[in-house]
């Protein structure tokens, strides 16, 4: 052994050189990501989050870089890529804001996911490229005001008449939905299984009301979907899949992505706080040459990197298809609480400055509330666990 060894580098950004793991194509589109985020939703965050705007054509100019769908086939107008890079996007698109992630994670894993997996070559071929180009919106409705984390208690019916369905019923904290084209809704038929239906802006007795009044993901719109006795085409039926199985296939996805993207938004607080911390002076010295900052800058990127060491390896076990649904349940938990632990103290460590939108990490702080909460809160995830872990459920 060489005792005359040169001593390894430090990065303290990458401390396990997770971007030596990356694939060429995954840092290709990874870094088109980037450069897109910094450049174009960077610049109009703060007017978005201060007077809950989405630019709607910010789906257009995704689409046109190939980050919507990212997974789905070229055939289909998707850019074939690996899950991890599609985690990859996520992170740099959160590390501006969890609202535009969260319009881009609904519009991949929620909507056209279902619509590849369970829907008709017709779907697909109607709907997908549309989605992908982002000339076509769509949202995500399984959410009900009276069904949160228990969807089997849903109240929303199809009813089978002559050629098709009749959907009533109503949807709540629907992401996308006041502006988008398409639906994917689920409800209960009249053996009360569950099934998956598209359908489209301008259906008589559908109705997508907004939400006003968040004080999270204010840079996304957030809805409601109401359906009055609408008329479903049998066609638009996803008969690939029956029960609660195919909404949790697409809620798999999206909170994959979600571990990646929140510890974007961690990062970019933890980046944050260490910048105002190098910089600001208390005593005559910097506030970073005190031990107290110092431990909370060593958490920060302690939990980072193991969150992100944890969502690379899960993203491929995600290509080798070999990811358990438990197992995405314990890093979307792992990663959504620590990026909110991390954003709350980087707060802190800004002081007053903290709660100045100018420094952004105030919105990260409230937008990480509502992430923690979605797609699974942090407590059903842990019942999820543990149930796995004792063969008893705890919650039926």
């Amino acid at each position: 052994m060489n005792t005359m060894s040169q001593r390894a580098p430090f990065q303290w950004q990458d401390p396990f050189l997770l971007e030596e793991e990356l694939k060429e194509e995954e840092r290709l589109l990874r870094d088109t990501a980037h450069a897109y985020c910094q450049r174009q939703l960077m610049s109009r965050v703060l007017e978005a989050n201060r007077h809950e705007v989405f630019h709607r054509e910010i789906m257009n100019e995704m689409g046109g870089l190939g980050l919507l769908g990212s997974t789905i086939p070229s055939e289909y107008g998707g850019a074939g890529a690996s899950y991890v890079a599609y985690g990859l996007l996520a992170r740099e698109v959160e590390r501006v804001d969890s609202g535009y992630r969260s319009a881009m994670s609904v519009q991949s894993s929620l909507v056209m996911y279902p619509i590849y997996a369970y829907g008709s070559e017709a779907q697909r071929r109607k709907y997908l490229p549309g989605l992908a180009k982002g000339e076509l919106v769509g949202c995500f409705g399984l959410t009900e005001p009276d069904a949160g984390s228990d969807p089997g208690a849903m109240r929303s019916r199809a009813k089978k008449v002559p050629g098709g369905f009749r959907l009533s019923g109503t949807k709540q904290w629907i992401t996308n939905s006041p502006i988008a084209d398409v639906f994917v809704v689920w409800a209960k038929d009249e053996s009360d299984e569950i099934r998956g239906f598209v359908l489209e802006k301008g259906m008589k007795g559908l109705t997508a009301p907004k939400i006003e009044g968040k004080f999270s993901l204010r840079a996304s719109v957030t809805g409601g979907i109401a359906m009055d006795d609408v008329l479903v085409p049998e066609e638009n039926l996803l008969a690939g899949v029956k029960g609660l199985k195919g909404p949790f296939g697409c809620l798999n996805n999206a909170r994959y992505g979600i571990s990646w993207g929140a510890m974007g938004a961690a990062e970019f607080c933890w980046h944050t706080a260490r910048a105002y911390t190098l910089e600001r002076k208390m005593f005559g010295r910097p506030l970073a040459a005190t031990q107290l900052i110092q431990k909370k800058l060593a958490d920060m990127q302690t939990e980072i990197t193991l969150g992100l060491t944890a969502a690379l390896r899960l993203g491929r076990m995600k290509d080798a298809e070999k990811a358990a649904p438990e197992a995405i349940s314990l890093l979307k938990r792992n990663n959504c609480g620590k990026a909110l632990d991390i954003a709350r103290v980087a707060r802190d460590m800004l002081g007053g400055n903290g709660i100045a939108d100018e420094y952004h990490v105030i919105r990260h702080v409230m937008n990480l509330e509502a992430v923690n909460t979605y797609e699974g809160t942090h407590d059903v995830h842990a019942l999820i666990l543990g149930r796995a872990q004792t063969g008893i459920q705890a919650f039926s």
